[in-house]
Parts: C-alpha cells; sequence; structure tokens
C-alpha cells in the first residue's frame, strides 16, 4: 500500500533542477583561466537559442561579477548540461526603430559574452563568425552613437568586457631564454590564437572609454579599483598587440577618470616592486613605463615627496634586472623626464646607477653608460660636484674593462 502511495507522487527532474540553478549566469564575467575558455558549443545534439538565455541576465550583476573566477567554468557546465548547436545571430542595428536600437544593442552584448575555443580552428567556425559581426556592429555603434549611454549600457559594455578579457595566462618556459636582457628580444612573441575576437572586444572598449557620450559618474561605478586591478593584470600578456591595446586604453581611463589616478600609479608601483624584488618576470614592463613616462611628463612643479619616492625606489631599482635591454629606452625616459623637472634630483640619479652599476654584463654596462652620458647632458655643475669622486672611479673601471665595447665608449 505504501509503495503505491509513493509511486503516485510527483518526480523533480534532475534536469531541470540544474537548468534552474544555473539560469541567468551564461554570461557574467572575469578574472578566468585560458582553459576555460574552451567552452563547446556543437557538440550536443538539443537546441537551444542562446540570444533568450542572455536576455534573462541580469545588469545590476555586473558591478558585483565581473571579478567571478568561475565564470568561463559556469559557461562550460551549462554548455555541457543544456547543449549548444545553435548560436543565432540577432538583427541588425540600422533595421529597428531607435526606441528599440537600446535593448537591442544589449542583448548584442549579452550574445558576445560567450567565449569560444580558439585552439580548436575546425570548432563552431559559424558561431564564431556571428560573433565576430556582432562585434563589429557595437563597435560601430559606440563610435556613431548619439545620446548618452545610461548606467544600465555601461554595465552590460562592462560585462561583455570582462568576460572576454580577464583570462590568467599560462606562461611558456622561459628557461635559457635570458642570458644578459637580449636573448628575449629574438625571441618569437606568442600569439593569442583568439586575437581576431580580442582585438574587436578591446576596440570597443576603447571607443567607449574615449566616447563623449559616456558619463564619467556613471561608468566610474563599473570601472572601479577592482576593475582596474584586474585589467593590469592583462599587462603580463605575451601578446605585443594586447598589451598595445591595453597601453592606449590605460592611459585613456588614466586621463579620463581622474579619481582613479593615485590608484592606477600605486597599483602600477606594485607591479613594478614584485618585478624588481620577486620574479623579475614581466611582460608589460615597458608599456607601463611608456605609460608613467606621460604621466611624469604632466606632474606639476614643485614635484611631490610622493613622486620623488616612486623615482629613488621604483625606477632607478628597475635597472637591477637581468633583462633590463627589454624596457631600458622608457626606463631611460622617464628618468630623464625627473631629471629636467627637477635638476637637484641629478645626484640621485647619479649615485642609483652607480649602486646598481653591472659587474659580468658588458651590454648592461654599455646602457648603464649610454643613460649616464644623458644625465650628465642635463646636470648642472653644484650636482655633478657632489657625485664627482665615484663617477670618476667607476669610469676608471670601465677604461680597465676587457670589453671593447665599454673602453670604447
Amino acid at each position: 500500500m505504501l509503495k503505491q502511495i509513493l509511486s503516485k507522487l510527483p518526480r523533480k527532474s534532475f534536469k531541470s533542477t540544474q537548468n534552474r540553478d544555473h539560469g541567468g549566469n551564461l554570461a557574467i564575467n572575469s578574472n578566468n583561466s585560458t582553459g576555460s575558455r574552451s567552452s563547446d558549443f556543437g557538440e550536443k545534439s538539443s537546441k537551444l537559442n542562446v540570444t533568450s538565455v542572455t536576455a534573462n541576465n541580469s545588469a545590476s550583476d555586473t558591478g558585483q561579477n565581473h571579478g567571478n573566477n568561475d565564470q568561463r567554468g559556469v559557461t562550460s557546465k551549462l554548455n555541457d548540461n543544456l547543449g549548444f548547436s545553435s548560436y543565432e545571430g540577432l538583427p541588425e542595428l540600422r533595421d529597428v526603430p531607435n526606441s528599440e536600437k537600446q535593448n537591442l544593442f544589449i542583448k548584442k552584448l549579452n550574445l558576445c559574452c560567450i567565449v569560444f575555443d580558439f585552439n580548436d580552428p575546425t570548432k563552431n567556425l559559424k558561431e564564431k563568425e556571428i560573433k565576430r559581426q556582432t562585434l563589429l556592429e557595437l563597435v560601430d555603434y559606440v563610435t556613431s552613437v548619439n545620446g548618452k549611454f545610461t548606467e544600465t549600457v555601461i554595465q552590460e559594455v562592462l560585462k561583455m568586457v570582462s568576460a572576454n578579457l580577464f583570462r590568467m595566462f599560462t606562461p611558456q618556459p622561459r628557461e635559457n631564454k635570458v642570458v644578459d636582457g637580449v636573448d628575449l628580444e629574438e625571441e618569437e612573441p606568442s600569439m593569442d590564437l583568439a586575437w581576431p575576437h580580442l582585438q574587436l572586444v578591446y576596440e570597443v572598449f576603447l571607443r567607449f572609454v574615449v566616447s563623449s557620450e559616456t558619463d564619467v559618474k556613471l561608468a566610474k561605478r563599473c570601472i572601479d579599483q577592482f576593475f582596474i586591478l584586474k585589467f593590469l593584470d592583462l599587462f603580463d600578456s605575451e601578446d605585443p598587440r594586447e598589451r598595445e591595446y591595453l597601453k592606449t586604453i590605460l592611459h585613456r581611463i588614466y586621463g579620463k577618470f581622474m579619481v582613479h589616478r593615485p590608484f592606477i600609479r600605486k597599483a602600477i608601483n606594485n607591479i613594478f616592486y614584485q618585478f624588481i624584488f620577486e620574479t623579475e618576470k614581466h611582460n608589460g614592463m615597458a608599456e607601463l613605463l611608456e605609460i608613467l613616462g606621460s604621466i611624469i611628463n604632466g606632474f606639476a612643479l614643485p614635484l611631490k615627496e610622493e613622486h620623488k619616492m616612486f623615482l629613488i625606489h621604483v625606477l632607478i631599482p628597475l635597472h637591477k634586472p637581468r633583462c633590463l635591454a627589454m624596457y631600458h629606452q622608457p626606463l631611460s625616459y622617464c628618468i630623464m623626464q625627473f631629471v629636467e623637472k627637477d635638476y637637484n634630483l641629478s645626484d640621485a640619479i647619479i649615485r642609483g646607477l652607480l649602486k646598481y652599476w653591472p659587474l659580468t654584463n658588458s651590454s648592461k654596462e654599455v646602457m648603464f653608460l649610454n643613460e649616464l652620458e644623458e644625465v650628465l647632458e642635463a646636470t648642472r655643475p653644484a650636482e655633478f660636484q657632489r657625485c664627482m669622486v665615484p663617477l670618476f672611479l667607476q669610469i676608471a673601471r670601465c677604461l680597465n674593462s676587457s670589453h671593447f665595447q665599454v673602453t670604447c665608449f
């Protein structure tokens, strides 16, 4: 009797429970590993309209979730559980009335939150092309839009950017690549296979940041300190094309969002500290120094103590790592900016160069001599006299060097 009663009770579907638990979380965002980008949208037999799923995402979740480490893992689970064999495009923005363009724009942003696997060039060709065309349309829309972006639109743009860009890098082995800092320049850079999509995402973000329709007061709620930290992490990319976009966009953010300027400088300082005193491995040193060169050029006089400490504790110790050749040119430019702004700093800079003078690396020694020549040309007699004795002692050692490039300098 009891078995008959139990058999009549309704049973919950395990699959429906999974769908309810995960629904609406398909495309949030960021800080995801490269491996988790390999979401498979075409191997399942069942069909689901992606646009209907992404449209259910709440825009208000963006600020809280753009650092979610598990997002692409969630996307991958959804793909496995629900199955995607249909990745539907949307009508073009130019084909809909102005009153509907904003909602369609948001749907297209959600559609572009889906991250594909580019390790297999034969997988999801149709879906990748749909996304590429959609991203191209987003670039045109952000460039030509008339009217301020609403807070909802800003949140959705940042959500799409975070979902595609924020990821962990898997560094290639670097053993035996650094001998005297020159060999790394001869290595072929590692190109990201997903660049055809990443470039368009960067282009959307760049045009969004520079757009006069982007309200700073609204945008700074999404481009917050956490977002900036994740964005700075991307500078360690081995793809020089990506680092060039990062440099341009960060410079624009620094210029437009004045409230974030002290935090950006502090965050970059922390990257330098870790590089100098811990790892001596980072791909974006040159690009970060190029940004700082422009920032230092705009420092007001007299220089703040904070900026002088940055010179003493960051820029001068950056001469220590073996891979100095990778970023010496922008570093030397930053140093010269300080000399030109405050001649009294010449003595500290020359003594700093002497402190980190290479003993067994002739190529670094030549770089030091070149930089020292530029500093001395801008040094006044009073500052020169204070460091004259240790300077000439070092020059005497260079004259006795067994390396012809050093002695002939």
